[in-house]
């Protein structure tokens, strides 16, 4: 995260568990020309829209008074999702095992998308198993990586 974005986090912490939730992350990027300010939240039971409206209206508030980004934008709160990006080593490590989706941004053996169980994370390494083969990326191959549902 960046400064402006860890110092929201910090901001915003204590008033989501207040609300029973946890702080999941903290996006301040532009978009066809305006800038959002986006606030992941998650919920053991998963997150629904009361939870998002209460945790937006008590950190609009807060936000205001803080003023910590001068230029205008668009606000938002949301669930952290099913499909959720892991970013941290902690959400590695919170998922090893589950099935992930890793999107690189050069192709490997033709594709630049790999789908399969997360094995492992370590110092930025991505480990993956897909049908019985282990596979490998590193941070530089990798553009993102996510919880895939299966539905």
């Amino acid at each position: 995260m960046s400064k402006l974005t860890d110092r929201i986090a910090e901001m915003a912490r204590p008033i989501i568990e207040q609300e029973g939730c946890s702080l999941w992350d903290v996006e301040y990027l532009k978009e066809a020309g305006t800038w959002y300010l986006r606030i992941f939240i998650d919920k053991t039971g998963g997150v629904n829209i009361d939870d998002c409206e209460r945790i937006s209206r008590r950190l609009d508030e807060l936000l205001d008074e803080a003023d910590p980004i001068p230029e205008s934008y668009v606000f938002e709160v949301g669930s952290a999702g099913i499909e959720r990006e892991l970013k941290r080593p902690s959400d590695f490590e919170a998922f090893l095992g589950s099935e992930v989706e890793v999107k690189l941004y050069q192709p490997v053996d033709g594709k630049k998308s790999f789908i399969g169980k997360l094995c492992g994370y370590e110092d930025g390494t991505t480990e993956i198993e897909v049908r019985g083969k282990s596979l490998r990326f590193n941070k530089q191959q990798t553009a993102q990586v996510r919880l895939h549902a299966t539905i």
